[in-house]
């Protein structure tokens, strides 16, 4: 990570003192006879002690702690919506944000150094004057009993004691009340100065220093007790907030001593009075202020998310971050960068979709309901998330799981017919036509190995859930329309069952489940029901996986982010998509043509002649759309996926607590209603796009067209 730079000059009109050179030396004299180099200052000509201090603060310069040569401050990681400015949440431990000095209020400034180091212009990192004042104050103690400190000294201790490539030990020592720590931090602070300009140590102090009420830095401490930038503060609320840096939690208003946070403010401005900054008349006016606070605690994590819905996309998003390797190489480097970070992510939220998925489930199961039908919307081509919705509460207790992407106790759902589409993309591939005939029967004897109650002679053998609809002579087309389950039983054993299991994968179906998995790596082949979808997926991959037909074979990893950029304003490059082609882009459009037939749509050739979810084509105002239902044993599950050239949706209904709860084929056309719904709300406003059609030889072969 690396910190915004902060200006070496101030912007116009916003001079600040020099300091001289006299001062420079007299401190890294007085730093020489401290640390035991009083001989050689006596000894050595003025000039030969000139280049002496100045290579020994230069050798410190070298020395010093990196985070004390490169400021690493932990500081607060943003979460927006799509637009880049609708707040999501922030994450942080340290509530912290940099800000350049010129975006900060003069005023802020100047009352810091009036409360803290009223010399901070004059000095060179250590105050002379204090310093004796101080060491014969302690006497020969070992201990420090009055203060000294400079406002560079105090950055340093600052530092020092935050500073994760320090040992715990080191850290301590860091802030040990004793005169051997002082010696330190007036050697770090000399080397500092002799690096850096006065400018950018203040702006580093008042992006460090301590505020109370939970906010370090300027920028944070604006916002937490008045809700406002810190180039807009007044000169009364810039005295009371560096009034704080003295003793943060006992002169803090929020939560503290309110008489007296207003009588250190009142010390302040009689500081800056006695300086200049101000007159006595201004001094005495903003005395006469009455606190006018404004409480702002910014939210943080998941559960604070500003929009109750978006906390699972939220959850979403995190669990991407802990993936990335470019965020650290362990799991605890990753959230430490997001919870100290400063980064800026704006994700692929959708407010509008997500408001729309979230009402549609709705009116599938309410809120309190044990049955869940979650919601996944993905952009085609980008692999980006645009909504992520469940009629649940999102919380960090242990009944809460990420029910629409997976992870934690959810391995997913059985999505039933929906995972035919991966026996037809495998077929097309191998090189079988979309008018491949079967005539199914209502039960087919496949080859796949079986016992129980569907196996016939120890053979499975499914049957069709509507034979009077479904059996007879069937095409891709007519097979996938209709949904029939013999047909593409047969036709997967055509294929090869390892070659449809392989397509699901390639197309981004993750076995979450350690059976599923398993069965993968060693019997796909004989993984006959695969194509009747009984694997646990989840609505996110199931959408993902059709939206890669639906860019024409380019898969995407799924990606919740549109751009995350670091505090210096550079791009992280984990932000962009993903993708890779899978399957061929005239593959890819024969299955969006036999995917037409299920919705009510028709395919380029005419081929369509009835289909499971027919009411898509009407809600959608007759736009081209495919899709496919699925229906898993007995109505355990149900789902739906639609998707046109810019969108795919996926819902799945099923009891995540409890798969023995079946919810029964009546709800499919509630499933059904909400994807299209949301699909129709997601594209309203957005031009009409057709579907690329298939070539003649995918749709019928070499040999062309057959009868009907």
């Amino acid at each position: 990570m690396r910190v915004r730079p902060l200006p070496r000059r101030p912007a116009p009109g916003r001079s600040l003192p020099r300091r001289s050179l006299l001062a420079k030396l007299l401190s890294l004299v007085l730093c020489g006879v401290l640390a035991g180099v009083a001989l050689a200052a006596a000894v050595f000509p003025a000039n030969a002690l000139l280049a002496l201090t100045a290579k020994s603060a230069s050798d410190a310069f070298v020395d010093l702690p990196s985070d004390l040569r490169t400021p690493q401050p932990a500081q607060r990681s943003y979460l927006y919506a799509n637009d880049g400015k609708t707040l999501i949440t922030t994450f942080y431990d340290v509530n912290r944000r940099d800000v350049p000095l010129d975006e900060v209020a003069p005023v802020m400034w100047q009352a810091i150094v009036a409360a803290e180091d009223a010399r901070f212009f004059e000095h060179g990192g250590v105050d002379v004057r204090s310093v004796i004042r101080a060491f014969v104050a302690n006497g020969s103690g070992g201990r420090v009993e009055q203060g000294a400190s400079t406002l560079t000294m105090q950055y340093v201790r600052n530092v020092l004691k935050t500073d994760p490539d320090l040992t715990p030990q080191q850290r301590e020592e860091a802030t040990a009340d004793t005169a051997g720590r002082k010696l330190q931090e007036m050697r770090y602070a000399v080397a500092l100065e002799q690096e850096l300009s006065k400018e950018e140590i203040l702006s580093r102090y008042l992006n460090i220093a301590y505020f109370g009420a939970g906010a370090y830095g300027v920028a944070a401490a604006s916002e937490r007790y008045f809700g406002k930038e810190p180039a807009k503060l007044t000169l009364a609320e810039a005295a009371l907030l560096a009034g704080l840096v003295q003793s943060p939690d006992a002169y803090s208003p929020i939560g503290g001593d309110k008489d007296r946070a207003l009588e250190r403010r009142a010390y302040v401005l009689d500081s800056m009075a006695r300086t200049g900054k101000i007159t006595a008349a201004q001094a005495a006016g903003a005395k006469a202020e009455p606190l006018r606070l404004k409480p702002t605690e910014l939210p943080s994590g998941c559960t604070a998310a500003t929009d109750d819905t978006w906390g699972f996309f939220c959850d979403y998003v995190k669990q991407w971050w802990m993936a990335q390797p470019e965020f650290g190489a362990t799991p605890q480097e990753r959230e430490r960068n997001l919870l100290q970070g400063g980064y800026s992510v704006v994700t692929s939220l959708d407010p509008d979709i997500q408001k729309a998925a979230q009402r549609n489930v709705l009116e599938v199961y309410g809120y309190g309901n044990d049955r869940a039908a979650p919601m996944a919307v993905v952009q085609p081509g980008t692999g980006r998330v645009l909504a992520l919705a469940v009629n649940r509460h999102y919380s960090l207790d242990d009944t809460t799981n990420q029910l629409v992407a997976g992870g934690g106790a959810i391995d997913g759902y059985q999505a039933g017919s929906t995972f035919k589409l991966f026996t037809m993309l495998a077929a097309l591939e191998a090189g079988w036509s979309l008018d491949t005939g079967f005539d199914a029967p209502s039960r087919f004897v496949s080859e796949y190995p079986a016992s129980g109650a569907g196996s016939c002679d120890g053979r499975w053998c499914p049957r069709n859930a509507n034979p009077s609809w479904m059996d007879g002579y069937r095409t891709m087309w007519t097979g996938f329309g209709r949904s029939v389950n013999t047909y593409f039983v047969w036709l997967e054993q055509q294929v090869g069952a390892d070659k449809v299991v392989g397509m699901a994968q390639r197309l981004g179906i993750t076995f979450r489940a350690e059976s599923d998995a398993r069965f993968a790596r060693e019997n796909a082949a004989g993984w006959g029901s695969f194509t009747l979808g009984v694997t646990a997926t989840t609505p996110l991959d199931l959408a993902n996986a059709y939206a890669t037909v639906a860019a024409g074979g380019m898969h995407c990893q799924p990606l919740p982010v549109l751009s995350i950029t670091d505090p210096s304003g550079r791009k992280v490059a984990a932000g962009d998509p993903t993708c890779e082609r899978v399957i061929s882009e005239d593959v890819a459009s024969a299955a969006t043509d036999a995917a037409r037939c299920p919705v009510g749509d028709q395919s380029a050739y005419g081929r369509c002649d009835g289909g499971t979810a027919e009411q898509v084509s009407r809600i959608l105002g007759g736009r081209p759309v495919a899709g496919k239902t699925g229906s898993s044993e007995d109505a355990s599950t149900e789902s739906f996926v639609g998707f046109t050239p810019q969108l795919a949706v996926a819902s799945i209904a099923a009891n995540p607590d409890d798969p023995r709860d079946h919810v029964g084929s009546a709800v499919q056309r509630d499933v059904i209603a909400a994807v299209a719904r949301t699909m129709a709300s997601a594209l309203s406003g957005e031009p009409r796009r057709d579907f690329a059609p298939p070539g003649a030889g995918a749709a019928f072969g070499a040999d062309g067209p057959r009868g009907r």
